[in-house]
């Protein structure tokens, strides 16, 4: 390969990573500063959240649909209009005066960066030789967990010191930049310069939004609205039913689908693509109990439990290269997820043991362990997916591979916040059947508490209520913790359960025209 290549291919990994960043950090950024904007905005708590849930519809909606797009607008020209509409999209968001227009801007904004991140995984995957995959994916990993990582801690940072609109104000130069650099480095490949008339799938357009919206929020509000005890909740989930029966039906007939779901002829594509939802269930499940369990039962503040999530993110960040460099050599990539798999599970199983006494070390240890897991299945999972998939059809498939990980995501944190709710409620009246005053050790807990009280100049008639209540507070908090606990040890089941999938992943590369 000639050093002109060498050079171009490096330039091109850069004009596609740092949209991606810019959108991944886009992401999660906006989590911290929702009580500042609640407050600026003065909105309820109901309603702010849609500044949450409109940018992922959107999101859902467009990113299975991108390799349609593609082939309609020209990659390029399509790529750059997102990174445009993103931008511009973020200022709006930023200058934006009420909740209905900040709402209004968040779906342009996660319209636009839903095509960003599956764009920028084809581009990758096309530009380097079959050989470099793994390392080109390597690469793009480090990337994707770069966001997660700065996302909130930049988000609260910049929310205290200048204000939550600055969030949204930053994309602006980074965009800039990104707009440049896609109109200088890239060019579309030439069956998608050389394609035909694409013909216009109207009813797939309209029913993969209705099938992914619906979705989306469904797994959003159901804990908020309890589930199918909500005729809000009842409906939507008939939506996406509905609408996906008659999704899958339509794509399969259609000549040109939004959707191409014949890719799922592919054993490997197939399994790969159930692989990585379940991973994207026990990642974002996991990334979101740890900081709940450490600041609503620990007392840690958003810093401090920032500070225990970092070091598993740079275990992470440090192990993808290595395993790209083990994919460049021939290494399986399937028992390099399969280690990553049973070190996940033996992350979570650790977590099992968490108690309201560890400390700060105690967690760090065990997501550090999470971290270096997460690192080897991710890269090769996702070249091993992708491998067998045209080159023509290489949009489609990161756009349906990418969908599959949020979706998954978002069933992980829907499902995660439901169990630790439900699970806490079980323990708790479990704890509570011992508190009872037939109970010795209960009569002389509440007996030395009472005293103890009394000694800190509470008055006589008030001392046990207060005993009493420190009990009940108590029992909450234990009670929280093993249902925490409870959801863990769940997670690396997850982890488990999906080892025998790995059979049917294809090694080689297949060469396509």
């Amino acid at each position: 390969m000639s050093q002109s290549k060498i050079v171009n291919k490096w330039l091109v990994t850069i004009t596609v990573m740092l949209p991606t960043i810019m959108e991944i950090i886009d992401t999660s950024v906006s989590n911290v500063a929702l009580p500042h904007m609640q407050g600026t905005l003065n909105a309820g708590t109901d309603e702010i959240t849609w500044v949450l849930t409109s940018y992922l519809v959107a999101n859902a909606v467009v990113l299975p649909m991108t390799g349609w797009l593609s082939r309609m607008f020209g990659r390029k020209r399509f790529l750059i209009t997102c990174i445009v509409l993103f931008t511009f999209a973020s200022v709006l968001c930023g200058a934006a005066p009420n909740l209905e227009l900040l709402i209004l801007f968040r779906i342009i904004q996660g319209a636009a960066g839903g095509a960003l991140i599956p764009n920028s995984q084809a581009i990758l995957m096309e530009t380097f030789p079959p050989k470099e995959q793994g390392m080109a994916m390597a690469i793009f990993g480090i990337g994707a967990m770069f966001g997660p990582i700065i996302g909130p801690a930049l988000g609260g940072y910049v929310t205290d010191q200048l204000s939550w609109r600055w969030i949204f104000y930053i994309n602006f130069p980074i965009g800039i930049i990104a707009i440049l650099l896609a109109v200088t480095f890239l060019s579309d490949p030439d069956y998608l310069r050389n394609k035909g008339r694409i013909s216009v799938d109207y009813w797939g357009l309209m029913l993969l939004v209705s099938t992914f919206g619906s979705l989306q929020i469904v797994l959003d509000k159901g804990q908020q609205e309890d589930w199918f005890n909500s005729p809000f909740i009842i409906a939507f989930s008939v939506v996406f039913v509905l609408s996906l029966v008659l999704l899958v039906v339509v794509e399969l007939r259609h000549s040109q689908p939004v959707v191409n779901l014949r890719l799922f002829k592919y054993v490997s594509f197939t399994a790969g693509n159930f692989v990585m939802f379940v991973f994207g269930i026990c990642l974002y499940s996991s990334v979101v109990l740890i900081p709940l369990f450490l600041q609503t039962l620990m007392g840690y503040d958003a810093t401090l439990a920032g500070m225990v999530l970092a070091p598993g993110g740079v275990v992470t960040l440090c192990t993808m290269p290595f395993v790209g460099a083990a994919l460049a050599r021939g290494m399986q990539g399937r028992y390099i997820v399969f280690s990553g798999l049973v070190i996940g599970a033996l992350a979570m199983f650790s977590m099992q043991r968490f108690n309201l006494n560890a400390a700060y070390w105690d967690f760090v240890w065990p997501r550090m362990l999470l971290g270096l897991g997460l690192g080897m299945i991710f890269v090769p999972l996702t070249t091993t997916t992708l491998a067998v998939i045209p080159k023509t059809e290489m949009g489609n498939a990161t756009g349906v591979f990418n969908l599959l990980r949020n979706i998954g995501g978002s069933v992980g944190i829907a499902v995660s916040a439901t169990l630790v709710a439900r699970y806490s409620q079980l323990y708790q009246n479990a704890l509570v059947a011992h508190a009872n005053p037939m109970n010795p050790a209960f009569q002389q807990h509440l007996s030395s508490l009472t005293q103890i009280t009394m000694v800190r100049g509470v008055p006589q008639t008030e001392a046990q209520q207060t005993a009493l209540a420190f009990i009940y507070s108590t029992i909450q908090r234990q009670a929280a913790a093993l249902a925490y606990n409870h959801v863990f040890w769940l997670v690396g089941v997850c982890f488990l359960s999906v080892i025998p999938f790995l059979l049917m992943l294809r090694q080689a590369k297949v060469e396509h025209g």
